[in-house]
């Protein structure tokens, strides 16, 4: 089956990302990893992964809940969440990642958040990106 992968930080962008994934799993019969990335897990980062926790399992509820196949996955190993995603989609054999883009300027031009550059420029897949 196929694997479509989420980069998720809980942000309404990533929420749109995941609706637009769920889509896709439905119309492809495919899975989906729901993936956050942080840098350090130090005690001062504890209290931020335990969100990050209680989001990835509120985003594999409500994928669930439409008939799709979800696992969650909290990556700390040290790389920058771009790295560490597309290294994630080439372990995993993902077929298409899906990430939200937060952030816009004035002119309503769309600025890319470094991870997500990474994402789009180095992705061993086509990336879907979400405003």
């Amino acid at each position: 089956p196929m694997k479509f992968l989420v980069g998720f930080d809980g942000s309404n962008s990533a929420k749109e990302a995941l609706s637009l994934a769920i889509k896709h799993a439905k119309a492809f019969n495919a899975s989906i990893d729901i993936v956050t990335s942080r840098e350090s897990g130090t005690a001062e980062e504890a209290k931020a992964i335990e969100a990050a926790e209680k989001e990835l399992e509120y985003a594999k509820t409500s994928t669930e809940e439409q008939g799709i196949r979800a696992d969650t996955h909290l990556l700390v190993r040290g790389r920058k969440p771009g790295e560490d995603l597309v290294q994630f989609a080439r372990e995993s054999k993902t077929e298409a990642i899906f990430i939200g883009i937060k952030r816009q300027s004035k002119v309503g031009k769309l600025i890319f958040g470094s991870n997500a550059q990474y994402i789009i420029l180095k992705a061993p897949c086509p990336v879907m990106t979400v405003r």
